[in-house]
């Protein structure tokens, strides 16, 4: 199938033994309950296998809707999806699942959601601090829904990504940008963290919002390079044209490349590609 054919939000693009393997949202189960996630399977970014189901949930799986955000990264030997739930009655949160390959099948690692049980959380990444000891991080956003103001916010995981460690700390808030537009009487959102480290070492932050001509693609730079900061707003947006929560890859030919979702429309959502030019 061809990538235009795909209807996913949020796509993650995960590079693994000359394969490029893509999760993302799908987009007809996005608001409501959610049946199960998939990957989709290509060697040129543009044709693509059919998808695979690589997460169902079980009878007793804690949550039925909004499956949203699946990531997964290789560490230690094992595939991790971080992925965010919801259910009636239990605050949204992210949680991690596990797999031997890449295409799963993906069973809960997590005892739940390694989000605090009583924040409204959403779209956990995976960092590693090398400047401490390779000590695993979560990065995530406290909702606006629950804060007003969106925070992204950064946890320390166990050394087996079973959970967290201690309480986590604030990065930044959505105001912070100065590009930023309040969705409607002072609410600010935050969306979609992704950290990405370059071969200098320098540690940027793509995370998503909304400026005046829609969903954007954002980047802040940790000032230390490390997770603990200060984060400053880069006031040139990547991508302004309504799309967004992306992330950064290595493609197979070695070059830097954006994907993210456009446009940011109910059931018209694609994955888009983009080359990176400048050095971030």
């Amino acid at each position: 199938m061809k990538r235009s054919d795909i209807n996913i939000r949020d796509p993650f693009v995960l590079v693994h033994e000359g394969k490029y393997y893509m999760y993302g949202t799908r987009g007809p189960e996005c608001w409501g309950k959610g049946t199960g996630l998939d990957c989709y399977v290509s060697t040129d970014l543009e044709n693509f296998e059919d998808p695979v189901e690589v997460f169902t949930p079980g009878k007793d799986f804690w949550a039925d809707k909004n499956f949203w955000a699946p990531e997964v990264h290789k560490y230690c030997g094992a595939f991790y999806m971080f992925v965010s739930f919801k259910a009636d009655g239990k605050c949204r949160g992210t949680q991690i699942l596990k797999a031997e390959g890449p295409l799963g099948p993906f069973l809960p690692h997590s005892d739940g959601p390694v989000t605090p049980r009583d924040w409204e959380c959403l779209d956990g990444t995976f960092y590693i601090e090398e400047a401490d000891d390779d000590k695993p991080y979560m990065v995530f956003c406290h909702e606006w829904v629950q804060v007003v103001d969106g925070e992204i916010c950064a946890v320390e995981l166990s050394r087996d990504l079973k959970k967290a460690v201690g309480t986590p700390k604030l990065l930044f808030n959505a105001s912070e940008a100065p590009w930023i537009k309040d969705i409607r009487n002072g609410n600010y959102v935050t969306d979609g963290p992704f950290i990405h480290r370059n071969e200098k070492g320098r540690i940027t932050m793509l995370w998503s919002s909304f400026c005046e001509g829609g969903y954007a693609l954002a980047m802040a730079h940790s000032k230390s390079n490390t997770i603990d900061g200060p984060w400053v707003q880069d006031p040139e947006l990547l991508f302004d044209e309504n799309g967004g929560h992306g992330m950064l890859f290595t493609d197979l030919s070695g070059n830097l490349t954006v994907t993210l979702h456009s446009p940011n429309i109910d059931l018209k959502e694609r994955p888009v590609f983009f080359k990176i030019d400048r050095n971030i």
